[in-house]
């Protein structure tokens, strides 16, 4: 079951802050990127077919987030194996998040119940946040579908920021 929208932090709100070791094993917190918009996004699974598509989208996009002044962050519960094969094998040079623990899935209340044929388990929510230069929900995106979404939220960086 989707996590209800209310349990997602809020526009308006501190974001909450986060630690936690990238693809390369490098600890990255969310105020390291004080003073720039952050797009941090939430997926299931490296290397599956809507992973990917919502990846490769952010990374074809890259240069016009960058000349935005934004950083894009994307968060699964992968290793870091499971990230760095994944960027190598798509080119991403965006930073993926390490969310083994789901932690950081679960302060932003997109580690929720799913279900698949049936049964039913644990999982994240792909959602994205719009973080601003202060550290501030921006904009939410509570339920995202990978095609497109990139845009969207570059949309979005114009719009409110």
């Amino acid at each position: 079951m989707p996590a209800e929208v209310d349990q997602l932090p809020k526009v308006g709100t501190k974001a909450p802050a986060i630690s936690v070791k990238d693809g390369a094993g490098k600890t990255v917190k969310l105020s390291d990127f004080n003073g720039k918009p952050v797009v941090l996004y939430f997926y299931p699974k490296d290397d599956t077919p809507g992973c990917t598509v919502e990846a490769k989208e952010f990374q074809a996009s890259m240069k016009t987030f960058e000349k935005a002044g934004a950083v894009v962050i994307g968060v699964s519960p992968d290793s870091q194996k499971s990230h760095c094969k994944f960027a190598e094998k798509f080119g991403l040079t965006f930073t993926l998040l390490c969310d083994e623990d789901h932690a950081v899935a679960e302060k932003y209340g997109l580690w929720v119940e799913k279900s698949m044929y049936g049964k039913k388990y644990m999982g994240v929510q792909r959602a994205t946040f719009l973080i601003d230069g202060d550290g501030k929900i921006a904009k939410v995106w509570p339920k995202v579908k990978p095609e497109g979404h990139a845009a969207e939220v570059l949309a979005a960086i114009k719009e409110v920021l």
